[in-house]
């Protein structure tokens, strides 16, 4: 292994070796002084799970296409008590996409984004939870977290947005001038992912009927680039250690961890996973668990939760049983001493499309 690589994980925590593979190449890119590999670490056409430091030059394919892709987690004021699942998802039934529903830009600027309000396909997703353990009170009460209400956690980013940035400035490395200009347009990027999330959950809340107000608890680029100290970090499926709690998805049949993480880690590049991360291919998925699930039994969870989503291949695609064990991967970063645990939420309606 290279010696500017990183590798952050535990005995049960495997990670694969075409993952690994792919983040000790990127050591020996020009200018790159040190990469980490996170307790989520995947492959792809370059590894999820990462952070990578360079020194006067920037790599944009390493944040990739979907520039701001991260993570929302809203507070509603909807009691739990009068949580009305099954009439959500009856509701939710009559829609394909968030396409279908009115989008009120109210930013005050044009948006970049053409489908501004949307989700996205893949991995992303509109989540309601519920609080499932509170660890660490003083941290919850801190965040103005109530257990006996609703929460919501929208996964989305710039939708094509990203990719034209991406596709403008290609696969090669800038210095000079250009980092200035791909930052422009990447900071741009970053602040419609985050308004594009919150137009998701303002329409979800609106659409099923409930007017009160949302509050944003926490939000967590994933995927972006950061320049700090003389240096850059480019992520990609990590979040900073220093923008406070940060919240950490398992998959839409586990829990969500919210946690607090340790400071100053330069041994992380001041990172920690995003998620639990993939462990097969999207094209294994469905051969691995056909016969496990039929058409009903696919859209819900072991919480009583359900599940909708009107393209059955992603279902099977993104399945639980296709992501790691996210307790696992919260070990991992546990057993660093690089996060403390301040609640865990459960998965109650989860929207894809």
């Amino acid at each position: 292994m290279n010696n500017k690589t990183t590798i952050i994980t535990n005995e049960k925590n495997w990670l694969e070796h075409t993952a690994v593979s792919q983040l000790d190449a990127l050591a020996n890119l020009g200018g790159v002084i040190k990469v980490v590999g996170l307790p989520d670490l995947h492959a792809g056409k370059t590894p999820v799970g990462l952070a990578a430091v360079t020194e006067n030059i920037i790599y944009p394919h390493l944040i990739g296409n979907d520039i701001g892709c991260g993570m929302s987690l809203y507070s509603t004021s909807i009691e739990k008590k009068r949580m009305k699942l099954d009439r959500w998802v009856m509701r939710l039934n009559h829609i394909r996409e968030f396409a279908d529903l009115e989008t009120a830009n109210h930013f005050g600027e044009p948006s970049p984004i053409y489908d501004l309000g949307t989700i996205g396909g893949g991995n992303h997703f509109a989540e309601f939870q519920l609080v499932d353990e509170i660890v660490d009170r003083q941290e919850f009460e801190a965040l103005k977290m109530d257990e006996n209400m609703v929460h919501l956690l929208v996964h989305s980013g710039s939708r094509g947005y990203g990719s034209s940035i991406l596709s403008e400035f290609g696969s090669i490395g800038y210095e000079g001038p250009a980092v200035a200009a791909y930052i422009e347009k990447h900071d741009d990027a970053l602040k419609w992912a985050r308004r594009n999330r919150d137009v998701v959950a303002e329409k979800l809340v609106s659409y099923l009927g409930y007017a009160q107000a949302l509050r944003k608890t926490i939000d967590c680029s994933h995927n972006y680039l950061e320049k700090r100290e003389g240096v850059f970090i480019h992520r990609k499926g990590a979040v900073s250690t220093e923008i406070g709690p940060v919240v950490i998805p398992g998959s839409r049949g586990s829990l969500t961890y919210v946690v607090k993480p340790a400071e100053n880690l330069w041994q992380t590049a001041y990172s920690i996973s995003h998620g639990a991360g993939r462990k097969w291919a999207r094209s294994l998925s469905r051969p691995r668990i056909r016969d496990k699930y039929d058409r009903d039994t696919i859209r819900c969870n072991k919480y009583k939760g359900r599940v909708v989503c009107h393209d059955t291949d992603l279902l099977f695609e993104e399945a639980p049983e296709a992501y790691k064990n996210i307790d696992v991967v919260i070990q991992s970063l546990l057993d660093y001493e690089l996060i403390k645990v301040i609640a865990t939420l459960k998965p109650m309606l989860t929207y894809k499309g």
